[in-house]
């Protein structure tokens, strides 16, 4: 009985916006303020000590953390909470709720709230609450810090955003106002519409919710950079707080993934990097490069196997993608050592001095990095993204540079810890292809699809053993070199095979096994 009145007077005190969360056990006060009440409330936690009590909840990727006393008026509890109610609401006409004074509760329900764990002890007691609408996956995970009391600098115009209309809309009113320029924000409606389509081509039923879901705190994003440029150091570690820049990103890409198409070849070999990785050695990955979306997809296609891999890896990433404004939000949840691309080297005669020299820092950086140990890092000696061969329009994964290619290998043999170099392959050009042409200028058109895409590794590529027929240093640098291409495009060749010749997994090779490892 005393639960059920202790249940209905709390009841009292909820209200119909997005999540509303009112602790008992002797604590009263109003529902959350109203910051907490204006986006959508993904995830939250509350944590409980003998004498204090603090809560901090994630809302669009935005984290906020607040002494419970803020809100609600009262003074902390004098004794440590044994037992606590909460309520939950995710529309106005739904709400639930329930009190516990057990060490672990799970609840599961088929409407929008889906799951709740909870934990405690006699000192200590923590909440986590993960809300998804149906299929549309929350955009962030909840992650602690003391230091995130961060408020939100954005403007609300698109997070605010409810209907498509509304998010277009704000993209019109911003660029009305000066908030954005006028040739960017075509670009954001294009890139609406474009993503969209793409999402829609996945048979998703409720693909708008990803969509509206997904862009509205995209644009957000690219909006707080507009207003507040970011600047990347040259080795720039993935922002994962206050706002998750990495989740972010992977859960804008995972929608245009064809996952029943995609296939990862020799999984293994990833497991035994790890292990490597584990024993203090470098892994080295030289690799074509195909889209701006390449990490996402990587890292998505190996999250069910080996996630730690993506979530470490390092990008030697080309200017392009830390200056442009719709690339820059994804670029930020990603660890990059960033440097100027021979391809763009001499775009601004003025800049080439300046370019070299930023080069130079980057690879100081990546030295200091790689004597640590432990590390694994991505490379595109091609210096850019593959494009159509012009006669045949076939896409192949464009050569690499010889001196790229033994510049990493000697930085990474005199850095101290064993080094080991395997040939990349990646296929996905179909999500977002670049344009035919390099061009010169920053703010590329985007069309984006919904396709399968592959990913595969080949055993590590030993120098001694591939060159020890060559006569000079020139000829084995580029021996080198080529063996790792020949065997970057055979595996290309061989994922090319099963997604777009349909072939599945019997494009399999003895030496290249593909696999899909989500299912």
């Amino acid at each position: 009985m005393r639960k059920k009145a202790q249940a209905e007077s709390t009841e009292q005190l909820l209200l119909s916006p997005p999540l509303q969360l009112l602790a008992g056990a002797g604590v009263r006060g109003p529902p959350l303020c109203e910051k907490y009440m204006r986006a959508p409330i993904i995830e939250f936690s509350i944590i409980f000590s003998s004498h204090t009590l603090s809560l901090c909840l994630l809302s669009n990727g935005y984290k906020f953390e607040d002494d419970w006393s803020k809100l609600c008026g009262t003074r902390y509890p004098t004794q440590p909470f044994k037992e606590t109610m909460f309520i939950l609401s995710s529309a106005p006409s739904s709400s639930s709720f329930f009190s516990t004074s057990d060490s672990r509760v799970s609840f599961a329900s088929s409407a929008k709230l889906y799951s709740i764990s909870l934990r405690s002890s006699a000192r200590n007691f923590a909440c986590y609450c993960s809300l998804y609408s149906l299929k549309v996956k929350a955009m962030e995970e909840l992650v602690q810090s003391k230091d995130s009391s961060t408020s939100m600098a954005a403007s609300r115009t698109f997070l605010e955003a409810r209907t498509e209309e509304e998010l277009l809309s704000g993209i019109r009113k911003e660029a009305e106002a000066g908030s954005l320029p006028s040739n960017l924000a075509i670009v954001m409606e294009e890139l609406y519409h474009s993503y969209k389509n793409a999402v829609f081509q996945s048979g998703d039923p409720r693909f708008d919710e990803t969509v509206l879901s997904n862009m509205s705190v995209m644009l957000d994003r690219v909006y707080i950079d507009i207003k507040d440029p970011f600047v990347f150091e040259p080795y720039h570690k993935a922002i994962r707080e206050p706002f998750d820049y990495y989740k972010f990103g992977q859960n804008c890409i995972r929608p245009l993934i064809d996952f029943r198409n995609s296939y990862v070849g020799n999984v293994s070999l990833f497991c035994e990097m790890e292990e490597k990785l584990k024993q203090g050695h470098n892994i080295i990955l030289m690799s074509n490069h195909q889209t701006e979306a390449d990490p996402a997809i990587i890292a998505l296609l190996l999250e069910t196997t080996v996630p730690d891999i993506p979530e470490n890896l390092i990008y030697v990433a080309g200017d392009r993608v830390i200056t442009d404004p719709l690339c820059k939000p994804f670029s930020m949840g990603r660890n990059l050592i960033c440097v100027y691309s021979k391809k763009h080297m001499y775009d601004d005669p003025e800049l080439v001095d300046m370019k070299r020299k930023a080069n130079i820092r980057s690879l100081k950086e990546m030295a200091v990095l790689l004597r640590g140990g432990s590390r694994i890092i991505w490379i595109a000696p091609s210096g850019g993204r593959d494009r159509p061969d012009p006669s045949t329009g076939e896409w192949v994964p464009a050569p690499f540079d010889a001196s790229s290619v033994d510049n990493m290998k000697r930085l990474a043999e005199h850095a101290g810890p064993p080094c080991h170099i395997y040939p990349l392959a990646i296929v996905c050009h179909d999500i977002m292809p670049p344009p035919p042409q390099v061009e010169k200028e920053i703010g590329e058109k985007r069309v984006i699809s919904f396709h399968g895409t592959g990913l595969s590794v080949s055993p590590e590529i030993s120098f001694s053993e591939t060159t020890a027929a060559c006569e000079n240093s020139e000829e084995a640098k580029k021996a080198y070199s080529q063996t790792l291409y020949s065997s970057v495009t055979e595996q290309y060749n061989v994922l090319k095979s099963a997604i777009h010749g349909q072939k599945g997994l019997e494009a399999s090779l003895p030496t290249i096994s593909l696999s899909q490892p989500w299912i």
